[in-house]
């Protein structure tokens, strides 16, 4: 985007944009910190040991624990103080998947694409019987099936996935909507994201099936189905993956379920429409990690050096865990890799900040939030009361990564207009790589807000979607092969210069007005 154009967007948005000499930005350093992140990166290094050797990272299993260890280890190689893992409050059970085999026999041999829900139990051992359709649509219905599901494998009536789009799977901010997020316009404080309050009907309608759901698990459970085959969202084998169960120590047992592709499922459900019985073979090995439920996040720090400004502090992070169908490279991998090359660089380059300077990996994100809110909690407040803790007017700021593997563009500045001058300033040496945007918008679903929520500056960087929404996220196709490097080595460059800047820079970034304590709902 054009600086003159860039300016008039921030204009327009109504965020105030002082001249770049009021906001120093140090060449030299970043000249340092590129030639370090682009031409000497670790990023695919890093992103290898966390996804392919790692293997899958739910929450608190053990391939988490396994990542984990390993960032702990390698940011104390790497040099950092206080490398550990800290833990934030009680999660629930750990789970993995230990085996995984399903195919039909009949009417021929065909290996089916389908991995085992989240949390649920395995097959003890190779179960094979004839898929047996259930059509119920509330608990009444269920009763026609009584005494008939011991020991089967089991298909419900479902749809086939809706018409197939024709839009190519892998995309990049274009110029225009790029120049459509920076002209968008502040919006009122208001609830929280996803606090929408929705209609009696809605309502009526989610407790309805909510409550058939319950009715259908225990019903599963109680007639000893010997699996459960469900139709997973996406198309071409891709598989998006969900939990069958909660994490909770004092969940109920649930059916062995099986998230099954949309090409397999609806084969299945044909023949047997048709009138040609299918016969399955399965044997799913599922464990339950039950001897410590405690969430940790890793957390390690490059201590301040200035006599007034040490006990300030930087924050940069992403979250470490993932889904189970593949090893959760761009959703988050990608984000952490990022972070942690953020602080290879600035230890390579020797830099000593006047702040502290703190990473930290998050665990249970994908249940929640949970590693940053404890982590939040713990350090800085309580949103409900926004109670806040002595730490929190030491935080200067926390940068967050978590949209796949594409390259920054720029970004959001969760409402925060007063960061605008100064993020477009340390946005400027970076335009030839392509991050040149700035919006006023607010973006969800991830850890920086849980900062926040409690009035300290939390920031998403804006990302390329790639391929994150349409195939890659939580899904059996979130891999290694799937990130970019260029596109690492870009972000992590970038990061690191912000997070330069900031531990430098003679004031705090500027805050918004404190939220409103905001009870749970």
């Amino acid at each position: 985007m054009k600086l003159k154009l860039l300016f008039s967007c921030l204009i327009t948005a109504g965020i105030a944009v002082p001249s770049f000499a009021q906001e120093p930005v140090d060449a030299a350093m970043v000249q340092k910190i590129r030639e370090e992140g682009l031409n000497h990166s670790k990023a695919m290094e890093t992103a290898f040991y966390l996804t392919d050797v790692s293997g899958p990272r739910l929450a608190n299993s053990p391939g988490l624990k396994r990542a984990q260890n390993w960032a702990v280890n390698q940011l104390k190689t790497w040099g950092m103080a206080n490398s550990k893992l800290e833990a934030w409050g009680k999660f629930g059970k750990g789970w993995e998947v230990q085996k995984n085999y399903a195919a039909i026999t009949i009417p021929y041999y065909h290996a089916i694409i389908a991995i085992p829900k989240a949390w649920t139990p395995g097959t003890n051992g190779l179960i094979k019987g004839e898929v047996m359709i259930i059509k119920a649509d509330s608990a009444a219905e269920l009763e026609q099936y009584k005494g008939k599901l011991a020991g089967k494998i089991v298909i419900f009536d479902t749809k086939a996935p809706t018409e197939r789009t024709w839009k190519v799977d892998a995309a990049r901010y274009t110029d225009e909507e790029l120049t459509e997020m920076a002209n968008a316009k502040a919006t009122p404080a208001g609830p929280r994201r996803n606090a929408v309050d929705p209609n009696a009907a809605q309502m009526a309608a989610f407790r309805k099936l909510r409550a058939f759901r319950t009715a259908l698990s225990q019903f599963l459970v109680d007639e000893k189905a010997g699996l459960v085959l469900s139709q997973a969202r996406g198309t071409d084998g891709t598989v998006f993956t969900t939990n069958g169960a909660s994490y909770a120590d004092t969940a109920r047992a649930v059916a062995p379920e099986l998230e099954t592709s949309s090409e397999d499922y609806q084969r299945i459900l044909r023949l047997i429409k048709g009138g040609q019985p299918v016969q399955l073979e399965a044997d799913i090995k599922t464990q339950f990690i039950t001897d410590d439920m405690q969430g940790y996040d890793v957390v390690a720090e490059i201590p301040g050096t200035d006599k007034k400004l040490k006990d300030q502090v930087v924050m940069l992070g992403g979250h470490l865990d993932s889904w189970h169908a593949a090893t959760g490279a761009t959703d988050n991998a990608a984000g952490s890799a990022v972070m942690l090359e953020a602080m290879r660089i600035l230890k390579a380059i020797n830099f000593k900040p006047k702040r502290t300077i703190r990473i930290a990996l998050w665990s249970s994100e994908e249940q929640g939030l949970f590693g940053s809110r404890g982590y939040v909690a713990n350090h800085f407040g309580d949103p409900k009361t926004m109670e806040l803790k002595p730490e929190q007017a030491k935080l200067s700021a926390y940068y967050n990564l978590d949209n796949g593997t594409g390259k920054i563009r720029g970004v959001y500045l969760q409402g925060d207009s007063a960061a605008a001058p100064i993020f477009k300033a340390w946005l400027e040496p970076f335009k030839d790589l392509g991050a040149t945007t700035l919006t006023i918008r607010n973006t969800g679903g991830t850890d920086h807000l849980s900062f926040d929520a409690v009035g300290i500056p939390g920031f998403q960087f804006i990302q390329d979607a790639i391929d994150y929404g349409s195939r890659t996220h939580h899904s059996n196709q979130d891999t290694y092969d799937r990130l970019i490097e260029d596109d690492l080595k870009q972000a992590a460059t970038i990061v690191a210069s912000f997070v330069y800047h900031t531990a430098q820079r003679a004031e705090m970034i500027p805050r918004k007005e404190l939220p409103k304590p905001q009870p749970a709902r």
